[in-house]
């Protein structure tokens, strides 16, 4: 982000030499360079956040295409006076535009590592054209094979240091994308337009960036989706929950800023996505922020240790840097060190940076606690003592420590096991029922499925309540493996009857699949010759044999809209008349509430009655 001369004598001189350089030598004494901006949205409230800033070379010439113009400026060795009259000149559009909000400058890292030292005359420069630091996210390119990732990471704490912020491009492309996100912890990660085109088609691609997207809300990152060329690539970002989108579908690049996006844009992303109603649902980090206050790297460790003196409770202190957590400095750490003779006087007025973890743990308050259960068991041991940095999109917001989330987990499991069936240990009615209505008091739409096993009760009369019981745990097996535990809801109700509470749009697809499993397994369950007969003939009360097929499933769906339902009891009525039809269908079978809302209503009143 370094604000250099633009061309010296020497370079002048070393560039003549070269006739293969002549076009660029031109362009940096004439600067002949196009710019453009395309509009980065938020996915969740369409409003554009800001702008990747690109560059053109001459129209006319064959350094128009920015990959050839910065390779042949490399191959010239005026990588550096190239880049920084691209960004001098984006800098100045912006600007003379009244430009608002955040604006993305590419930088190569080893441009970036070479002039640290003029990041003063940088800031200067910023300033100057009516622009704050805060402003800028140096847009880290991965264009050299080779990085020095100590040094890196130095200077990238030095511009958070200045109020710039810290995004890599093109994720899954180039040499190591993966190891400077570990490496760099940048607030933004920009996601290869590779994997973007086609991800509602491709199961992989959709894979790829659902595990980018979780990687991300771990480290407290922001995603930004670039290449999204069409409505199904916008659905499908929209529902992984990245936070930020770019591409043709969106706006194209253009010479001006833009303010606006098309109507369909808006329209789409006004729906409630998966994700984002699943989160509403799910108890995360956020239940265990504790207000901690932290220090920044100005405090020297005289003062960090006083406020440790001062309150023996508190456990450790988060550095932060521009509102970016930075580092955590340990009591243990502290007071181990400054016993040691001498070291208080000659490390006492010193930064407090000196003594910090530089990778403590970090996640973003909308983490599941199952999440950050097993981020602590794969972390250091030291973690679960010293605690945890809270942030939220990337920002301080609190901290938390293992005591906090045992007690919390084990206060949840407790209440689980109290309500939970002593069968299959899943939850039963009332958090079952707290659950769809928090889904109603939300406005989120599902779809509620009432499972049944038919035949199941002349099972049990001839095999034995023993045989009876593994049938029913088979059936919660079976109905567990087909859930996503991130988005939907399974709960037994009693006896033989499942609740599967879906938030998930391929529900119908994963039903079908599971009457194929149950149809393959549930003859297992019998002897050979009652296998062979299809079933089992019982004794009435009549005497007379009557004849019970093999055990079969029925699911009775339920799809519940917004304003649909007002409570829990009107769902379970509903479903109920739903599985009832479903049971009058012979063999495993789903039946589909597809009627009326009024006709619907009337079967479910009968139901109400009868009960």
């Amino acid at each position: 982000m370094n604000m250099p001369s633009i061309l010296t004598a020497d370079c002048a001189a070393n560039l003549e030499a070269q006739p293969q350089c002549s076009e660029i030598l031109e362009l940096l004494r004439s600067p002949n360079l196009g710019v453009l901006f395309q509009p980065i949205i938020s996915m969740h409230t369409a409003e554009i956040i800001g702008y990747e800033g690109l560059i053109r070379g001459p129209s006319s010439s064959l350094l128009h295409a920015p990959p050839t113009l910065f390779k042949m400026a490399r191959a010239c060795g005026v990588v550096d006076e190239m880049e920084y009259l691209c960004r001098k000149t984006l800098l100045e559009a912006f600007s003379k535009m009244g430009g608002q909000g955040k604006l993305f400058l590419n930088v190569s890292p080893d441009v970036l590592l070479r002039h640290v030292i003029h990041s003063d005359v940088t800031i200067q420069e910023i300033r100057h054209l009516g622009l704050e630091p805060q402003q800028i996210i140096i847009e880290i390119t991965e264009n050299a094979p080779t990085v020095d990732y100590q040094q890196l990471r130095e200077a990238v704490i030095h511009y958070r240091g200045l109020g710039f912020e810290i995004a890599i491009d093109d994720l899954g492309e180039g040499f190591s994308g993966l190891r400077l996100w570990s490496e760099l912890h940048p607030g933004y990660v920009k996601i290869d337009m590779h994997f973007i085109q086609g991800i509602n088609l491709d199961p992989i691609k959709l894979q790829f960036v659902r595990s980018i997207q979780e990687i991300a809300r771990k480290a407290g990152a922001l995603v930004i989706a670039e290449g999204i060329e069409n409505e199904g690539e916008l659905i499908a970002v929209r529902d992984i929950g990245i936070a930020f989108g770019q591409g043709y579908h969106i706006a194209k690049p253009n010479p001006y800023l833009s303010w606006a996006i098309p109507p369909e844009v808006h329209t789409v992303l006004a729906e409630n996505s998966i994700l984002k109603q699943a989160r509403k649902s799910t108890v995360t980090v956020e239940k265990l922020v504790q207000e901690v206050a932290f220090v920044t790297p100005d405090h020297i460790n005289d003062e960090v240790y006083e406020r440790f003196e001062e309150n023996p409770a508190l456990n450790s202190i988060p550095v932060v840097l521009n509102g970016h957590p930075i580092g955590l400095i340990g009591r243990h750490n502290m007071v181990d060190r400054f016993a040691r003779p001498y070291r208080r006087e000659l490390y006492g007025k010193r930064s407090c940076q000196l003594f910090m973890d530089t990778s403590p743990l970090v996640v973003d308050k909308s983490v599941g606690l199952h999440e950050l259960s097993e981020l602590i068991l794969q972390s250091e041991p030291h973690h679960l003592s010293i605690g945890f940095v809270i942030t939220d999109s990337g920002k301080y917001l609190g901290m938390a420590s293992g005591h906090d989330l045992l007690r919390l987990v084990t206060r949840m499991q407790i209440d689980a096991a109290r309500y939970a069936n002593p069968l299959t240990l899943l939850p039963g009615n009332v958090p079952l029922n707290e659950h769809i209505d928090n889904l109603l008091d939300n406005s989120l739409p599902f779809v509620a499925c009432y499972f049944d096993l038919d035949n199941f009760k002349a099972f049990n009369d001839v095999y034995g309540y023993q045989k009876g019981d593994e049938v029913i745990q088979m059936t919660g097996n079976l109905l567990k493996n087909m859930c996503d535990p991130e988005f939907d809801f399974l709960g037994h109700i009693g006896g033989d009857d499942f609740i599967l509470l879906f938030q998930n749009t391929d529900w119908e697809s994963r039903c079908q699949q599971l009457l194929e499993k149950f149809g393959e397994v549930a003859p297992l369950l019998y002897h050979q010759e009652d296998r062979e007969q299809g079933g089992i003939h019982i004794e009435n009360r009549q005497g007379e044999k009557v004849f019970h097929p093999i055990v079969s499933l029925s699911i009775g769906a339920v799809t519940v809209e917004a304003g649909r339902f007002h409570s829990y009891h009107e769902v379970s009525a509903v479903a109920a008349v739903a599985k009832k039809l479903a049971k009058k269908m012979p063999g495993n079978s789903l039946f589909i509430e597809r009627r009326s809302p009024e006709t619907v209503a009337a079967s479910a009143a009968i139901v109400l009655t009868d009960n």
